[in-house]
């Protein structure tokens, strides 16, 4: 598992329980040295949150590798160590805890550096971030997930799938999302070990598969284009991966013909070929509406009639909920409003549409891109878009799909930020 370059992590900032009552919270720390040290070389850390809490550097207690300690007895201990390779845990007494929500957290950590003259000691790192508490709202009738994509170009690079399952688990999310070539090693054929791994992990941070983004690229080669035939071939092969996987859903992302995402007339056959399959595998095929698409749209209404036709209970609806959006996202770096998508600006399709196709949505994606300290969205109204999910009569998942700035780590406070705040609103509605 790897940490966030920050000193204060964003995982395991939770408040804690003794006996059911609350007694204060937790922040994990990395250590800001080059290298680990004897935990008895500890100062002491002073932390601040906002007008809430001011401690001196004497009072958080701190777990190190498994065992707790007050600084007195980590500066006692023998044999301790603070890895460079662990994140401290510091727990600050406050009863009742800190409220839900983003908090500007500030620490002072003090550490004795026995090669640096002691008039400059203790050395003193410092830092202030914003950091949202784990919430504790049931956030019902929704269950809560994230999908992989949240952390494009940090997976890989400074994240691997253990710091995804972990930091899913830290914000009481249950379920995961990945996409099938960008998450699995040696697709479309995974080793045997990596699977194995991948149901221990699943087994470690208590979460369920949710869906496996698979791809059917029609325009694979230059010169032709995808057969009906080869469609189904490719969507049932992923179909029987998902489900090794343990997946309920494989949304397949089928080539498109035209700038409102009408997809490639393949998809029709493709579908009704890999039917058979889905219901022997117990898995639905889900493709999305993803904007400029709209709800009330021929696309949609084609979708719906294969499933009256067919009656299948093995294909259904994702909704992306970026077709929801009614802000633009700002300008990036050499774009204008001229040579972008016009879609950025945000279609803004009415929540209430939902209810005329609510039987026929079997998963949710909870694109969003920007969410601040106050946990207000710039861009998705999710009070009207959770009560419209809700009127139509879904309770399934709401799966993170952070899509904005990919600053290293930064989609991981961001994905904090949204659970925070789709649990606080579904829970008012």
């Amino acid at each position: 598992m790897l940490l966030e370059r920050s000193l204060i992590q964003s995982v395991g900032f939770r408040n804690v329980r003794e006996g059911g009552e609350v007694t204060g919270f937790q922040l994990r720390l990395r250590m800001p040295s080059y290298r680990g040290m004897s935990a008895s070389l500890i100062d002491g850390v002073v932390v601040r949150v906002g007008n809430l809490v001011d401690v001196p550097a004497d009072v958080p207690r701190w777990t190190l590798q498994g065992r707790e300690f007050s600084l007195a007895e980590v500066q006692r201990s023998e044999g301790v160590r603070w890895p460079l390779e662990e994140a401290a845990i510091v727990t600050v007494p406050h009863p009742g805890g800190l409220p839900e929500g983003a908090h500007e957290v500030e620490v002072e950590l003090l550490l004795r550096m026995s090669y640096i003259p002691i008039e400059h000691q203790p050395s003193r790192f410092r830092e202030t971030r914003h950091v949202t508490l784990s919430s504790e709202l049931d956030g019902g009738p929704f269950r809560y997930g994230v999908s992989l994509y949240s952390h494009m170009h940090d997976f890989g690079t400074v994240m691997d799938l253990e710091t995804a399952m972990a930091g899913i688990a830290d914000v009481g999310a249950t379920g995961i999302e990945i996409l099938g070539e960008g998450h699995i090693p040696g697709y479309p054929e995974p080793s045997a070990a990596w699977i194995d791994a991948w149901f221990g992990l699943l087994e470690k941070y208590r979460l369920e598969p949710t869906n496996y983004g698979s791809w059917i690229d029609t325009r694979l080669h230059p010169d032709r284009d995808m057969t009906a035939e080869q469609g189904a071939a490719i969507l049932q092969r992923d179909l029987r991966l998902a489900k090794t996987l343990g997946f309920r859903f494989v949304r397949p992302k089928i080539g498109v013909v035209s700038s409102d995402l009408i997809p490639h007339p393949i998809w029709t056959e493709s579908v009704e070929r890999s039917l058979d399959l889905a219901a022997e595998l117990d898995v639905v095929i889900c493709p999305e509406i993803h904007s400029p698409t709209p709800i009330k749209h021929p696309v949609v209404d084609d979708y719906i009639a294969l499933i009256q036709r067919t009656g299948t209970k093995h294909f259904g609806l994702l909704i992306d909920t970026g077709i929801f959006q009614d802000r633009p996202i700002p300008l990036r770096a050499g774009e204008t409003r001229e040579t972008r998508p016009a879609f950025l600006d945000g279609i803004g399709v009415d929540p209430a549409d939902l209810k005329d196709i609510g039987e026929y949505v079997v998963f949710v994606q909870a694109k969003f891109h920007d969410i601040d300290e106050n946990l207000e969205d710039q861009q998705i109204p999710w009070e009207p878009v959770l009560r419209g999910l809700r009127d139509a009569g879904y309770s399934g998942y709401l799966s993170s799909e952070y899509e904005g700035e990919r600053d290293p780590w930064r989609s991981i406070e961001q994905v904090r930020r949204q659970h925070a705040l789709m649990r606080r609103v579904a829970s008012a509605l």
